[in-house]
């Protein structure tokens, strides 16, 4: 097959080396957004008094 290159055994090719690396970055990425906790507002709104 002229024009395709077959890696060599016990060695990544270069996209397989790219997608594993993406996927390890996106679940890096999921499990650091499901940490997360809500954000606290800095400067808090005032609470409105409820009179009857």
């Amino acid at each position: 097959m002229l024009g395709r290159t077959v890696a060599r055994q016990g060695h990544f090719s270069a996209r397989c080396v790219r997608g594993f690396g993406a996927a390890v970055i996106a679940v890096a990425a999921l499990i650091a957004a499901a940490n997360a906790g809500p954000v606290a507002s800095a400067d808090p709104a005032p609470q409105a008094v409820q009179s009857r």
